[in-house]
């Protein structure tokens, strides 16, 4: 089955109010006219006609009655018919006496000798047009002793109704047509974006993600408009850090595998001695199983559903652990290692990933600071948080750069060597990690004075 668009799904709506609201215009325009204005007429005619028949009554047949007859013919508007023949009526009509057609029926002739009045609306007897009539009984004696006929041609009835029935069509066609102007600029202000927001997720899906909606507006359909393109502009800048992650890997893994082919091939034409060649392809294959190592991390640590292995842990001791591991790195540079450690730290973590968050800051404090000079690790407790402050001496990070340094290869330096450059993930595995334990990292830095980086840690 054919999938209908909102836009014809509005319209269907709308066509259905216009059905609704022209058979309710026809509706009234017909309960106007019959239960109405004819009603009215009738009741005009009923009240002249017990008028006169109360005339009758109380003076019978003069030449008064007959003058008032005249009068009531004159200033009423309707024909006036008196008869002092009860039978006249139901044997023919009142204005042709020797016609053979009956201007009211007999059951109505019958009402009028039980002494009821009789309305009727039917077709003139010899006039091609309708008529609406009221019939009076006159009594005599208790005794039917005539009637009394008042008409009127319908076409005089329905002629002043002519005008209104004009205006209401044409209010009724304004109606119309302001419905369909609103209806259009309905669809323009609300199905419009909605048609412009699938065209957008089209383009979306086949990975195009420049495009924005252009809604300018307050209400729900702009804050959807604006989520929107928030979502767009989120999902460009997941596919453009998708693809520098790519290049990076891909130059991160071509480097070291360039070396490796490099070395082999020289070791075959026996530029380099076996030796030194082996060195170095085995120093590139530890560089190489490190960034896989750091990869395979990462892509763990970013995941929803990774399981961190929790267990209480003396902060202090762990941090002697590992620095004493980095005794060789330090001695060679140098470097004074000055330790100010609170032993009653207490933290429930994994301890792996704590010590490799360690691991890495301390890494990067010993290698971009220069020989001779301080690495401070300050470790306090600050109520439910513990504090590790690891300063370093180096050469810092530029201020504009604060900001980026935990994304996944990114390197202030750009062109630094490979000797004294990491693969740039890091601070991006130190963030993710603190995050997982709902703790909290921040850096601070200046260019030629040092990094400090703050690791806060909740207390068991």
């Amino acid at each position: 089955m054919r999938m209908q668009s909102i836009k014809k799904k509005v319209w269907l709506a709308v066509i259905s109010i216009l059905v609704v609201v022209i058979a309710a215009a026809i509706w009234l325009i017909s309960f106007l006219y019959d239960e109405l204005y004819i009603e009215k007429q009738i009741e005009l005619l009923m009240n002249e006609g017990q008028y006169l028949a109360h005339y009758y009554n109380q003076h019978g047949v003069h030449e008064a009655f007959f003058e008032r007859l005249k009068w009531s013919e004159e200033n009423s508007g309707s024909d006036v018919t008196f008869s002092d023949d009860p039978m006249q009526l139901g044997s023919g009509s009142p204005f042709e006496p020797f016609s053979q057609e009956n201007l009211i029926t007999f059951e109505e002739r019958q009402l009028l000798l039980d002494g009821e009045t009789v309305v009727m609306i039917r077709s003139h007897p010899h006039f091609a047009q309708d008529i609406l009539g009221v019939a009076f009984p006159l009594f005599e004696d208790e005794h039917l002793s005539g009637s009394i006929l008042l008409s009127l041609p319908l076409a005089e009835v329905y002629e002043p109704f002519v005008h209104i029935r004009a205006i209401l069509i044409l209010s009724v066609l304004s109606v119309v047509v302001v419905i369909i102007i609103i209806a259009r600029k309905i669809i323009q202000h609300t199905v419009d974006p909605i048609s412009e927001m699938k065209r957008i997720s089209m383009r979306m899906a086949e990975g195009d993600f420049s495009e924005r909606i252009k809604v300018k507006r307050n209400d729900e359909l702009g804050q959807l408009a604006d989520s929107f393109n928030r979502l767009s502009m989120a999902l460009e800048k997941v596919e453009d850090n998708r693809r520098a992650f790519l290049a990076n890997v891909s130059h991160e893994l071509r480097t070291p595998l360039s070396y490796m082919k490099g070395y082999a091939e020289a070791m075959e034409e026996g530029v380099i001695e076996s030796k030194k060649g082996l060195s170095m392809i085995r120093s590139e294959s530890q560089r190489l199983e490190r960034l896989v190592n750091d990869l395979l991390d990462l892509a763990q640590l970013e995941g929803e559903s990774y399981p961190l292995q929790c267990e209480p842990i003396a902060f202090a001791q762990l941090i002697y652990d590992v620095t004493e591991s980095l005794d060789l790195p330090i001695s060679n540079k140098q470097l004074k290692l000055v330790t100010e450690l609170d032993e009653s730290s207490i933290i429930e973590a994994d301890r792996d990933r704590i010590e490799q968050v360690i691991r890495n800051v301390l890494d990067n404090a010993i290698r971009y600071t220069p020989k001779k000079k301080q690495i401070l690790l300050k470790l306090k407790v600050e109520g439910e948080w513990s504090v590790l402050t690891i300063t370093d001496e180096g050469i810092g990070i530029p201020k504009e750069h604060l900001q980026a340094v935990t994304e996944r290869f990114y390197r202030v330096h750009q062109a630094r060597s490979r000797i004294n450059g990491g693969s740039g993930l890091g601070l991006a595995i130190v963030s993710e990690i603190v995050k997982k334990h709902g703790g909290k990292f921040e850096l601070l830095s200046e260019k030629g004075k040092g990094t400090s980086v703050m690791i806060m840690l909740r207390n068991l």
